[in-house]
């Protein structure tokens, strides 16, 4: 079955992963699932500086807030959905991976907007 998986739906796979990881990781939206399985803790940096930082209360939270252990759960959910459900996952596929290859595309388009702005402003 894995072996017939055609590139460009390999190619999809990955991308939607790759977004619903950063969705359960980083977005704003789905801060209110991460919420609770994190506290905030004060500490002082080597300058004196009071930094404040998210960490995790459980194991769960660890997995909610490490971008990696996520990586791997939604790798694993996207492939058993394509391969069990697909009529289910493949829209979703679909999606998600429309919207991984924007994300990857508007950090490049970012990073070169913000060269180009350095290479202005150091110019003059």
């Amino acid at each position: 079955m894995i072996e017939e998986i055609h590139w460009l739906t390999y190619i999809m796979i990955i991308l939607a992963s790759y977004r619903f990881t950063h969705l359960i990781v980083f977005d704003k939206i789905t801060e209110f699932i991460r919420k609770p399985f994190l506290k905030d803790k004060t500490y002082q940096d080597d300058d004196g500086h009071l930094k404040h930082k998210e960490i995790p209360t459980s194991k769960f939270g660890y997995l909610l807030n490490c971008y990696w252990c996520a990586g791997v759960w939604s790798a694993i959910f996207m492939a058993l959905g394509y391969l069990y459900i697909p009529q289910i996952a493949l829209p979703i596929i679909f999606i998600f991976s429309i919207a991984g290859a924007q994300a990857i595309l508007e950090t490049f388009v970012g990073v070169g907007v913000k060269l180009v702005d350095f290479l202005k402003s150091s110019s003059n």
